[in-house]
């Protein structure tokens, strides 16, 4: 019995540092999460908007009180706009978002110890699907949009592992890559999104 009382109180107390350390850095980890919320792109004096859904996976560092990550994101978007009658009678366009790519850094500044503000940016490639109908003849193609994104948000702790985000980020599009040519352009995109994620 002595032996294994001895047993229990050593291994307490190799323990001890580390989950002072765990508790010390709460931001640090792997994690995944889902994210959905308002989308809006504007080209010039035109604007589509919709919803935004989709997921990420990251991977932060807790450094005293900055925290550094990564994080990829695959988003789809409801934002559409449709015109009929574009070239004849009975006709029908469609331009849509489809899917959406990012990849990039955050850098995070603890507030307290469950919430932290934070900064990223990082590159993102967006699809744009075009369709084409008149009579019982369909036309699709797609254009895909490279560009960069910058966005900040609030992410909040509710559990040992789970956390709600809010956040808002601005994409802008120079250059379209289409299926027959690529040209340059002068898109801006906003979003404002809130999540909810898993840390492990």
């Amino acid at each position: 019995m002595r032996t294994l009382i001895l047993a229990a109180l050593a291994a307490g107390t190799l323990a001890t540092p580390a989950l002072a350390q765990t508790a010390g850095a709460p931001f640090t980890g792997l994690r995944i999460e889902g994210v959905a919320g308002y989308d809006a792109l504007r080209d010039g004096h035109d604007k589509t908007d919709g919803f935004v859904y989709g997921g990420a996976v990251g991977y932060d560092v807790q450094l005293n009180n900055l925290v550094v990550g990564a994080e990829g994101e695959l988003t789809g978007s409801t934002a559409d706009t449709r015109t009929n009658n574009l070239i004849t009678s009975g006709d029908r366009f469609r331009v849509g978002m489809g899917r959406d790519l990012y990849v990039g850094a955050r850098v995070g500044f603890p507030l307290n110890p469950t919430t932290m503000a934070y900064a990223k940016g990082g590159y993102t490639n967006a699809r744009v699907e075009t369709r084409y109908d008149i009579g019982t003849t369909s036309t699709r193609d797609h254009s895909d949009l490279d560009g960069f994104r910058l966005g900040a948000g609030l992410e909040h702790q509710i559990g040992a592992s789970t956390y709600i985000k809010g956040e808002y980020r601005y994409s802008n599009y120079g250059r379209a890559n289409g299926s027959v040519s690529s040209y340059d352009i002068d898109a801006d995109r906003h979003q404002l999104v809130a999540g909810v994620g898993m840390r492990f």
